[in-house]
């Protein structure tokens, strides 16, 4: 009897321990468990994006409406330079392609001009069918010279002169020293013109221009880059 009493009671105490532990696993577990549902709910869950959308984010393009964030280069922008540089090199190409200004496709002129004193002005006319380009400046021989006269360099254009069909280019051309300070002087009525090319060298034949009186020269005696203007030729 008294065994039985004692098998009892250390039943009754194991089954004691084992209820012990498992209170306490669980609430081990309860407290390695994820908050509720209701907590992660204030933060949405990341949303999967569709297939074949691009994931990069959205950017506003000012009119209400978003389009997908785009890291190149403005195509307007692009499209812009790329037609403005055609243009000008397409400008350069049609320039280049164009006939040199020589005595077969233009007429020469030279008159005296009031102010500046001891000015001429020489004036080169199309008389072709296409534009022509009028390079550097005229080489100009007054007379029997040895030599042609120097040009004035800060008479030089930003670029080619081109002359359209029955349109004029000019150049100033300064005989002589208004204070008398040039040497070699002399008179004549003889004067030839020639013209350059691209290259800088002689462009057809020198062209005889009537003089209507005689022209005094001397050692100061210039002339200027081809101008498109007349009041441009005639400023040096």
């Amino acid at each position: 009897m008294r065994n039985l009493h004692f098998r009892r009671a250390a039943r009754a105490s194991v089954l004691g321990t084992a209820a012990l532990i498992a209170a306490l696993s669980l609430t081990a577990c309860q407290s390695d468990s994820p908050a509720p549902a209701a907590y992660d709910a204030e933060a949405p869950a990341p949303q999967k994006p569709a297939d074949g959308a691009s994931a990069a984010p959205a950017s506003d393009t000012g009119n209400g409406k978003e389009t997908a964030g785009d890291t190149g280069t403005s195509g307007s922008g692009s499209e812009s330079a790329k037609g403005s540089g055609s243009e000008s090199a397409k400008q350069q190409r049609s320039s280049a392609s164009l006939p040199t200004c020589t005595g077969e496709n233009t007429k020469l002129t030279i008159t005296a001009v009031q102010r500046p004193v001891n000015h001429m002005l020489l004036t080169v006319t199309n008389t072709g069918s296409k534009a022509c380009n009028a390079f550097y400046h005229p080489v100009l021989r007054f007379g029997e010279a040895q030599s042609v006269p120097p040009v004035v360099e800060d008479s030089k254009p930003q670029a080619v002169v081109t002359v359209a069909p029955g349109q004029s280019a000019y150049a100033g051309v300064m005989t002589s020293s208004a204070d008398g300070s040039g040497t070699g002087g002399y008179s004549t009525q003889d004067l030839t013109v020639g013209f350059l090319d691209a290259e800088s060298k002689s462009a057809g034949d020198m062209v005889n221009v009537p003089l209507s009186k005689d022209v005094y020269v001397d050692s100061t005696l210039t002339v200027t880059y081809w101008q498109t203007e007349m009041d441009d030729a005639l400023m040096y």
